[in-house]
């Protein structure tokens, strides 16, 4: 057995750099003076052959390209086995779209995402007759790849930005956000690219885990506030901040956890250049930054 974690994509939605955004990271980035990264995927095998794709990014078409375990090795045969999403966000729903050509897999997600998608006409161009909507009830567990198990359970979080209305609730806990709790070979790993707080039954339930992928939206709450940028904080947004009393790093210390990866970070966040004093401090409290490309033997 070979459990591992490959990185698709280690940023948030819009990537590094943002098409739009003219903050120091994403210019740095355009300069080649900071690595760029895709937009949020992580890919799991327990074998070797089989993978299961959390979260399919709109940077899924390149992000394939460049893993060289994806490609097809026949006309239409692929090691691709399954499709699984944690919410109803645009970037990780978007890469759906890209994924029409005709390739049976399964799609899996819980029935309150499986409506979201259901409910927009679009997603009908993922031919049902080819692949399997696939529904898991919060706590029930199904191979997703061969010898690779995932089991879902709420975190929280919101309902994607388009389904918002007057009023926003941000710590929601249900079938809209969820965490993957993925077994092989004996091991545990969890992904969970957005939490919006750190209840004690989260903690419990990630204490002995071998590797945990977590949100890295945010350094800071007020971030993209203080950069001029939005109006919205990173818990108006759903997601926890690194830094500070509330923010994950304090929320994980003393947590046994065999390794920390930080996945999911917004284009602003100064631990995405290689050199800040933020990404330093996150690693001398045991987090590593998660890069596109990047391999984890779990």
């Amino acid at each position: 057995m070979t459990f591992r974690a490959h990185i698709l994509g280690a940023a948030a939605g819009g990537g590094l750099p943002q098409w739009n955004c003219g903050c120091d990271n994403c210019n740095l980035a355009r300069r080649g003076e900071i690595p760029p990264q895709s937009q949020s995927s992580v890919a799991f095998t327990a074998t070797g052959r089989d993978w299961a794709i959390l979260n399919a990014s709109p940077d899924i078409r390149d992000q394939l390209a460049r893993t060289p375990a994806l490609h097809p090795t026949d006309l239409r045969t692929l090691s691709l086995r399954s499709v699984l999403v944690t919410n109803g966000d645009i970037d990780h729903v978007a890469g759906l779209l890209t994924l029409r050509e005709q390739q049976p897999f399964t799609l899996f997600a819980t029935a309150d995402i499986h409506r979201t998608l259901a409910e927009n006409p679009i997603f009908a161009a993922l031919n049902p007759a080819v692949v399997t909507r696939r529904t898991i009830a919060l706590g029930n567990t199904v191979e997703i790849a061969e010898g690779l198990t995932a089991t879902l359970f709420a975190v929280p979080g919101k309902v994607p930005l388009y389904l918002e209305g007057a009023t926003v609730q941000t710590d929601l806990m249900g079938e809209q956000t969820v965490g993957v709790h993925l077994r092989a070979d004996g091991k545990d790993a969890f992904y969970i690219p957005g939490c919006a707080a750190f209840p004690a039954d989260l903690r419990d339930r990630l204490n002995g885990a071998a590797v945990v992928f977590f949100d890295g939206t945010l350094w800071e709450d007020d971030e993209m506030v203080t950069a001029g940028l939005s109006q919205k904080t990173g818990r108006r947004m759903g997601h926890m901040s690194m830094s500070g009393p509330d923010g994950s790093m304090a929320a994980f210390d003393g947590l046994d956890a065999g390794r920390r990866i930080y996945v999911h970070m917004n284009n602003t966040n100064p631990v995405l250049r290689p050199t800040s004093d933020q990404r330093r401090i996150a690693q001398e409290a045991g987090w590593t930054i998660a890069q596109d490309g990047m391999e984890i033997e779990i």
